[in-house]
Order: structure tokens, then C-alpha cells, then sequence
């Protein structure tokens, strides 16, 4: 060993014995321990995410290279079908969104608003109930005096397709219907959305935003620019009774509140209106919207979670929030049932009697209202009913009072009845959940539940009663009775031109008027109702409730609610009817006879998760993705007249339904 070498050696012994090195303890040894977790941590992140980005990968070469089963494959869309039939894009196509469907979008709002100028505050996410409910709330209602906006706040209708292809994220609207429009040929030069603010009433809509001049006009360039076509026009849910007042308006003299259009306007430049899912004659669920807020679901959660919604301790008062927003949108109030008990029926009788709830498979005596969704039973008439369901009844206190004789009912005017007395709540303060309802006394809205039953002409004075200012804000711009004379000059007002029994449709022979709408599906017709107890110190609590311990022996009776034939919101007497009767033919309602075609679509639930909502489907909104009403609308908009489509369609039984109803045609 070289003398260099074991000098080094030596000095590296004497060091180590003068300052030995500490040992290393366990608390030392730790933080390499922590940090080679760390390391393996990262490490498993990061070869799932290989793992993944792998299948996906994978699957993805998969499904372009190996064949899927016909079972599994998605069927041809009716567009794509059709195009390659040769139908293509011909009138102009006007589509018009009915009520909720339409995105509203910020322009203008208070400070807890910062930041969401022009962002959505209807449709797409929703995302703003969560961060800020109450602000959103506060955005969302119009003016309680006027229906329009209430100081420092505008909110608008979005515009063009975006405002109704999708409701909210992956839940379609117009979407599919527009997609298909465009495989044959449609686009942003023949195809528009006629979005507007469904919140206000539709007179308010002209005075606001001037949506009934834009869409005039709309259509006029339409026509021009397409080689004077005409245009097809289709409406949905709500959008069918805003367009029926767009057709009195259009013609109506500009002097007298009108368009300006002429006596000829609508001949010339319309070649049909398709309507979807129509709520012409209205809907019961608006009559429990503004009663109390709810409708079957809302009674179902209630049942569930029993004053979950009204809890004070929570600070929800959910219900009672929602109420006072509804109660300033005008809009509601027209989707009333119009016709009062000649269309809706009175104490005793109603245009459904002889029919009853059953199954054409019956697996159990009780089956719930989910499985009639899913195995697709209807509602069939049948000869014998023990004790037959007094559907005429909108709402009635109590279960018995729904089904006694007439004779055995107490009786109450309620138009005779004061609002308050010398024990009224209005003293009360419940800040921001006030309501009309604080104007009551206890007795008087225990007297209301006292009349035990309602029908379609006494409800509109029970709402009276409980709302009188939302409803004289309301009753100025919309009617829900049946015209005398149609030729009175009262009726040139524009309350009255939403509302076919009480309008005249244009002077227009080769115009056609079509009804699509879906059934098979239990729809809200009446309710079963019971007086609320008080929750906690607020008087201002809803008093009424939807009793969802109700139930009958079939599933036309679950949760407090009665159901009909429908399409799950509008039953099949509101959409069919006019174009069963009131405008077939001839009418006082129809007077230069112009054809119109009644199409049904049985619903069809979907067979699996991969069918998604369904492409046979006869619900209110999931209709528009049905393949059958897409194809009929598709050959409509290319050129076909009702009568090559097919003419009528009819599995219910509006046409038995419609005889029973006697009114003057």
C-alpha cells in the first residue's frame, strides 16, 4: 500500500473517532419514507391516467374498425333517412318555443349579480341556484304591479337556435328536431327560432321587447328570400297559444293595437302551423302551480320528506320562494283551463266519464305510477265503473269530497267572501316571504277549504280569492271563457286572441292547422287538496297542500293527484280537442274551413339506458326526439300537405271525448 494511500486511510479513521457521525434515527429516516410515498402516489397517478388514455384509445379503434351488432347500432335518423329519399328543404321553417324552454340570459341587475352580464340565468347549468338562489330568484321575477321588469333588472330572451336546442346540459329541447331539419338542407337562411321572454304575457312581449313585430317581420324576409314560399310555423306547449295570438295580432289594424298585416296577411304568407304538444285549452298543473306551488312530484318529495321544503330552521322555505316568482309571471295564468265546465266537466260529470285506469298487463293489484312508464300501459275505456272519478273536480278538499254526489257537497260563493277580517295576518312580518296569502285570515282560508270542491269555472274565483292582485294583473291580458258572439266588438281586444274559444282563425282556405301530441302517459288532471298546519312563527306559509297520502285503487289516484290521458303535462282534451271539433270543419272558430289533422304518437318508453330518453317517446318535451313526429314535421316542411302524411292519427279517445262536449260550433 503506498504511503499516499494509507494517509488518506488514517485521516479518515481519526476524523470518524474525534467527531463521530450521529446515527441516524427513525424520525430522520421518515421524511425519505414520506417522500418515496409521495413519488409512488404520483407514480399511480399517473399510470391510471396511461391506463385510461389506453382504453380510451382502445375502444375508440375498436369502434371504427370492428363491426357493431344491428342491436346495438343507433337507427337511422328520419333526416338522414328522408334525404336519401330525395326530400328535401322547401318552405322556410319557423320554429317557436313554448313556456321554460327558452334561455333568459342578464343584462342588466343588482350588485349581487356582479359578473354575470349576458351570462344565462335560465337554461344551460342553472348553476347560479346554487351560488346565489335568492339572487337568482330576485332576477327571475317580473314586477308584481306591472309584469314587467322591476327596476334596475333585465333579463332577455337568448337568441336565434341556441335559445331552445338544449334545456340544460345533455337534456335536449329543439336540438334533435333541428339537427334533422338540417340533413335536409335547412339552415340559418330558412330556419329560425322565434325565441322571446315566456315569463311576461304575450301582449307584454310587443310592448317590451317588440317580439311579435320581429317575428313579422321574420317571416316576411323569410318568404321573400326563399322564392316567396311560405312558411311553416311550429310551435310548442305554450308557444302554440302565443302563436294563436300572433295570427289575431298580425291582422289586426295598427290603430286598433295590431300588426298591420291585413285581412289577407296570413294566406299569404303561411303555409301551415304544426303544433307540438299544444296546451290550447290549458293545463290543471298550472291551477296547483299557483295554488300552492306544487304539482305531483313536489307532493311526492313533500311525502317523502315531510316539511323538508318549508323548513325554517334549514332557511329554505323553497315553495314559498318559488310561489312568489310564478305568481309575477303572467305567462301562467294563461296556460288556466279554458272553457270553464263545458270542456273540463262540472261537479258530476266531465267529457272522460265511462272511462277508468287499467293495464292490458297486469302483473299485481298495485303497481305504481313508474311502472305504468315502463311497461307503457294505457288508459282504456271500460263499461263498468264501481265508483266513477268526478274529474270536473280541479281540486277537492279532501278525498271524499272528491267522489260524493254534488248534492251532498257544501256550497260557497266564494266572490261573496271577504279576504280579511278583524284577524287578519297582515300586521305579520315574514320579510321576504310574504305573500298574498298574509292578507288572509285563518277563518276565511279555513271557509275556502269548506266549498270541498272546485271545478274549472269556481276555481279561476278561489285564485281570485286567495291572488286578487295577480290575477286583475293578469285577467287584463288573457280570457278563459267560451265567446257568446264572436262578431262582438269586445273581442278585438287582445286578452281574448290567445284563447281559441274566444278567437276567430285567419280568413286563410289552403292554410293547415295541425295538433301532434303524445299519450299513453298519466297526465295531472285534478287534485286532492287538505289545509297546511302552520310551520313555525312565519304566517305567511302556503296554507294549502296537495295530500299525498291519497291514493286509490288504480294508478289514476296516487300522491293526491288524478290523472288522465296525456302526454304527462297537457291532457289529451286540451291539445286535441280544437282540432277534433272546435276547428274541424266550418266553425264559428274556423270560419274559411281550413283543414286541420289531429296526429297522436303512442308513448313508447325507452327499451334500454343506451336509448337515452327515447326516439318513440310520447312525453311533453321528450316528443321533439320522437322519429315518427320528426318525419311528419320533415315532410310537412318539404311540401307535404296532411292528407299525403296521412291525415289523422288517433289512438286515444279524443274523438269520444269531444262528442260529449256541447258547445256552439
Amino acid at each position: 500500500m503506498s504511503p499516499l494511500l494509507r494517509f488518506r486511510k488514517l485521516s479518515s479513521f481519526s476524523e470518524d473517532t474525534i467527531n463521530p457521525k450521529p446515527k441516524q434515527s427513525a424520525t430522520v429516516e421518515k421524511p425519505k419514507r414520506r417522500r418515496s410515498g409521495r413519488c409512488s402516489c404520483v407514480d399511480s397517478c399517473c399510470w391510471l391516467i396511461g391506463y385510461l388514455c389506453t382504453a380510451w384509445w382502445l375502444l375508440l379503434f375498436l369502434y371504427h374498425s370492428v363491426p357493431v351488432p344491428a342491436m346495438l347500432q343507433a337507427p337511422e335518423s328520419p333526416g338522414t333517412r328522408l334525404s336519401r329519399d330525395g326530400v328535401k328543404a322547401f318552405h322556410p321553417v319557423i320554429l317557436v318555443p313554448g313556456i321554460v324552454t327558452g334561455g333568459l340570459e342578464l343584462w342588466e341587475g343588482r350588485p349581487c349579480a356582479e359578473g354575470l352580464f349576458r351570462k344565462r340565468l335560465w337554461g344551460a347549468s342553472f348553476s347560479e341556484i346554487l351560488r346565489r338562489p335568492l339572487c337568482w330568484l330576485e332576477h327571475l321575477s317580473l314586477d308584481s304591479e306591472t309584469g314587467l321588469d322591476p327596476p334596475g333588472i333585465r333579463v332577455r330572451a337568448v337568441p336565434g337556435l341556441v335559445a331552445a336546442d338544449y334545456f340544460a346540459p345533455c337534456y335536449f329541447a329543439w336540438a334533435v328536431l333541428i339537427e334533422n331539419l338540417a340533413k335536409i338542407g335547412y339552415e340559418g337562411k330558412n330556419l329560425h327560432m322565434a325565441s322571446y321572454d315566456w315569463r311576461l304575457s304575450f301582449h307584454n312581449t310587443e310592448v317590451r321587447d317588440q317580439s311579435l313585430s320581429r317575428l313579422k317581420s321574420k317571416i316576411e324576409l323569410m318568404y321573400a328570400t326563399n322564392g316567396f314560399k311560405k312558411v311553416v310555423v311550429v310551435p310548442h306547449s305554450m308557444g302554440a297559444i302565443y302563436f294563436l295570438h300572433f295570427l289575431k295580432w298580425v291582422e289586426t289594424p295598427l290603430p286598433d293595437g295590431g300588426g298591420g298585416g291585413g285581412p289577407g296577411w296570413c294566406a299569404k304568407h303561411i303555409k301551415s302551423v304544426v303544433n307540438i304538444g299544444p296546451a290550447f285549452l290549458g293545463v290543471p298543473k298550472a291551477v296547483s302551480n299557483l295554488l300552492s306551488a306544487e304539482g305531483k312530484d313536489i307532493a311526492y318529495a313533500r311525502s317523502l320528506a315531510p316539511g323538508l321544503l318549508d323548513s325554517e330552521l334549514l332557511k329554505l322555505q323553497t315553495l314559498e320562494h318559488l310561489m312568489r316568482m310564478s305568481h309575477s309571471w303572467d305567462s301562467i295564468v294563461s296556460l288556466l283551463p279554458k272553457g270553464g265546465e263545458a270542456i273540463w266537466g262540472d261537479l258530476d260529470s266531465h267529457a272522460e266519464e265511462g272511462l277508468n285506469c287499467i293495464y292490458s298487463k297486469r302483473k299485481s293489484s298495485q303497481l305504481s305510477l313508474s311502472n305504468l312508464h315502463k311497461q307503457n300501459y294505457s288508459l282504456k275505456p271500460v263499461s263498468r265503473v264501481k265508483e266513477p272519478a268526478k274529474y270536473g273536480r280541479i281540486v277537492s278538499f279532501g278525498k271524499r269530497a272528491s267522489e260524493l254526489p254534488s248534492s251532498q257537497l257544501s256550497t260557497l260563493n266564494v266572490k261573496e267572501l271577504s279576504r280579511v277580517d278583524g284577524n287578519s295576518n297582515d300586521s305579520t312580518s315574514c320579510g321576504e316571504f310574504w305573500s298574498e296569502y298574509n292578507e288572509m285570515s285563518r277563518e276565511r282560508i279555513v271557509k275556502v277549504a269548506e266549498n270541498t270542491a272546485y271545478t274549472a269555472t269556481t276555481v279561476l274565483d278561489l285564485l281570485r280569492f286567495i291572488a286578487p292582485k295577480m290575477m286583475r294583473r293578469a285577467e287584463a291580458h288573457f280570457s278563459h271563457g267560451i265567446a257568446d258572439d264572436l262578431d262582438d266588438p269586445k273581442y278585438g281586444h287582445y286578452k281574448y286572441w290567445s284563447n281559441p274559444l274566444e278567437t276567430k282563425l285567419p280568413d286563410a282556405p289552403e292554410m293547415e292547422m295541425y295538433c301532434l301530441y303524445g299519450v299513453g302517459i298519466p297526465t295531472e288532471r285534478s287534485y286532492i287538496y287538505k289545509l297546511a298546519t302552520s310551520s313555525g312563527k312565519c304566517k305567511s306559509s302556503i296554507p294549502f297542500r296537495i295530500d299525498g297520502s291519497v291514493d286509490g285503487d288504480d294508478v289514476c289516484l296516487k300522491g293526491g293527484t288524478r290523472f288522465a290521458d296525456g302526454d304527462e303535462s297537457v291532457p289529451v282534451i286540451s291539445a286535441g280537442f280544437m282540432c277534433a271539433k272546435g276547428w274541424r270543419g266550418k266553425t264559428r272558430f274556423n270560419p274559411s274551413g281550413m283543414d286541420t289533422f289531429l296526429r297522436e304518437y303512442k308513448h313508447k318508453p325507452p327499451g334500454s339506458l343506451l336509448e337515452s330518453r327515447g326516439t318513440e317517446s310520447g312525453a311533453h318535451v321528450d316528443i321533439m326526439g320522437n322519429v315518427g313526429l320528426i318525419e311528419d314535421v320533415l315532410r310537412i316542411a318539404a311540401g307535404a300537405s296532411g292528407q299525403e302524411i296521412g291525415g289523422d292519427r288517433i289512438y286515444s279517445d279524443v274523438m269520444r271525448m269531444s262528442e260529449r262536449i256541447s258547445i256552439k260550433l
